[in-house]
């Protein structure tokens, strides 16, 4: 089986680098024409379904990348968006301009922690294990399931890489934040997941609106 993984498209808060969390927030254009332009690149590749988190903005890219195609979009609630407690909405060189260790989220991944009401990283590993480990590799051990695809968000999709390149929470960004519609392919073969294609990892935006502050 294979599984393509995708963050979904740009949204107002991404361009004004603000932590969206569990915030509904819908695509903005630019986001919209990033899905629509991805799923006519996908648009020859058959998928025999597609989970999404329920926010809006993951959502509606599944929506976009599909297209007329009548495959199915389930909406798991275990691939929502990390919470961020009551700071969801702040921009990220508010986030950093403390001595809360919030301020390792990008940095120092093992040191940090959530904002009050917020969610761990461990957390976010544990409830992605799961949806790979039930959902997943469940369909590829039934044989009847080719390709998924997976919609969701550049922390969340950092919990679920997590789980598939076997590292931990020290190294929870892996190879770096995902672009918004940018995606990872791994395949499975019923024991191990293996990496078939990945974005070319680029500079964290986050990071970089701080460096030019």
């Amino acid at each position: 089986m294979e599984a393509y993984f995708i963050r979904h498209g740009t949204t107002d808060w991404n361009a004004e680098r603000r932590f969206q969390g569990e915030r509904d927030i819908e695509l903005n254009e630019k986001g919209r024409e990033l899905a629509g332009a991805l799923g006519r690149r996908l648009e020859n590749v058959h998928f025999d379904r597609i989970y999404s988190s329920p926010l809006i903005r993951a959502y509606e890219t599944a929506c976009l990348i599909r297209g007329h195609r009548n495959i199915p979009i389930i909406r798991d609630q275990r691939l929502r968006e990390l919470s961020f407690g009551g700071l969801e909405g702040m921009p990220y060189t508010q986030w950093i301009d403390t001595d809360h260790p919030r301020k390792y989220f990008f940095t120092e991944p093992a040191r940090y922690q959530p904002p009050e009401g917020g969610e761990t990283f461990l957390h976010a590993m544990e409830r992605t294990r799961l949806f790979v480990q039930e959902e997943l590799e469940g369909l590829a051990r039934q044989g009847k399931t080719e390709r998924v695809m997976v919609v969701a968000h550049g922390a969340l999709l950092a919990a679920l890489m997590c789980y598939l390149e076997g590292h931990g929470v020290e190294n929870y960004w892996g190879s770096g934040l995902k672009g918004n519609c940018e995606e990872t392919v791994f395949s499975f073969d019923g024991s191990v997941w293996k990496k078939l294609s990945d974005d070319k990892p680029r500079e964290n935006p986050y990071e970089s609106a701080v460096k030019k502050a």
